[in-house]
């Protein structure tokens, strides 16, 4: 029998049709990037890229080879960092200059070292420099967030096979944001404690969707998971800002990130997948309402929403706004904890 499952952070219902009995091996396997041709995010290639924002090194100069993590502008934005805003409204509509940041972390400068075989260390590494880009964006006003996602494999958007993350800082909040934040801020009025926390809590005591449970953040299937296989990634404890993450605390997401890593790819035969850093607004930011952050420290709780691209969205999840997903999470959840390592 179909299940209906309403997620209280996104506030939508999605079907766990479970009856379909998708296993690991009933999904498509990841189609390969095209191949051939020099890779301008290859150490030695630092010129077919626009000039580095950042990068960790082994002494060497900035654009040269020997470094380890390298950032630079995405050479075909979707947003551009120059200019004002110049908001203004045309009739019933609303416009604003292409005013943003658009950035590539290329993760390594090994062209076929994936994040889940990288070591500890390096994964380290990488999760430290999306701290200080976001640490940095997040001191421009005209910012109101700043996303940090990843596409691996061609189904999830990917167009070059080289490990990388992006991140792009937008002047609006998105939707999506928006009403996670609305959610959060609205469980702590009326009860005064953080929904996640609740959830997180909740999920550990009972155990069935959880994957991995480590010493400061968990892995584990959400309740109304849209997908098959979804993940959601959190501090165990309250915090509300990816921004300031301990570098303990990022030692142990690496840990962790490394583990559910290997085990989607040795499960799911290395499925294309996208992952997300939700974390608060610039609370910064020009233009934004006086009590409309009032209290985010105490209500919201920065995650990863890590999804596996095994199945498509259709009609009738555009139509409706409902997913279908044929993976119960208790199932996908026992699934990754079995998996042998």
């Amino acid at each position: 029998m179909p299940e209906l499952r309403h997620d209280p952070i996104q506030r939508r219902w999605v079907i766990i049709a479970s009856e379909r009995g998708r296993r690991p091996d009933d999904f498509p396997r990841n189609e390969s990037l095209p191949t051939g041709g020099i890779c301008p995010f290859c150490e030695g290639n630092e010129s077919k890229t626009p000039p580095e924002i950042a990068a960790v090194r082994n002494g060497s100069g900035a654009n040269q080879p020997g470094w380890e993590v390298r950032v630079i502008p995405n050479k075909f934005p979707a947003l551009r960092i120059e200019g004002s805003l110049d908001r203004r409204g045309l009739g019933a509509y609303d416009r604003m200059n292409g005013v943003g940041a658009h950035e590539v972390i290329i993760e390594t400068p090994d062209h076929n070292l994936q994040l889940a075989d990288a070591p500890i260390e390096h994964i380290h590494k990488v999760l430290r420099i999306y701290r200080e880009r976001l640490v940095d964006l997040l001191r421009d006003q005209r910012f109101k967030y700043v996303l940090i996602f990843k596409n691996h494999g061609a189904a999830a958007g990917a167009s070059l096979s080289h490990p990388h993350t992006q991140l792009i800082a937008t002047p609006v909040t998105p939707l999506t944001l928006v009403e996670e934040l609305n959610a959060a801020k609205d469980h702590y009025l009326e009860k005064e404690r953080c929904l996640f926390c609740d959830l997180i809590e909740q999920e550990l005591e009972s155990g069935s969707r959880i994957v991995i449970a480590g010493e400061q953040v968990v892995a584990l299937a959400p309740f109304a998971s849209r997908f098959p296989f979804e993940l959601f990634i959190a501090p165990r404890h309250h915090h509300h800002s990816f921004a300031d993450a301990s570098d303990e605390m990022l030692y142990h997401l690496a840990v962790l990130l490394k583990e559910v890593l290997l085990r989607v790819k040795k499960c799911l035969k290395d499925p294309p997948y996208n992952f997300l850093v939700h974390t608060v607004p610039n609370v910064k930011a020009r233009h934004r309402h006086g009590a409309e952050w009032g209290t985010i420290e105490l209500d919201y709780h920065w995650h990863i929403e890590f999804i596996p691209r095994l199945t498509q969205v259709a009609g009738f999840e555009w139509g409706t706004g409902f997913y279908i997903n044929p993976v119960a999470p208790e199932d996908a959840a026992k699934y990754l904890r079995q998996t042998e390592l």
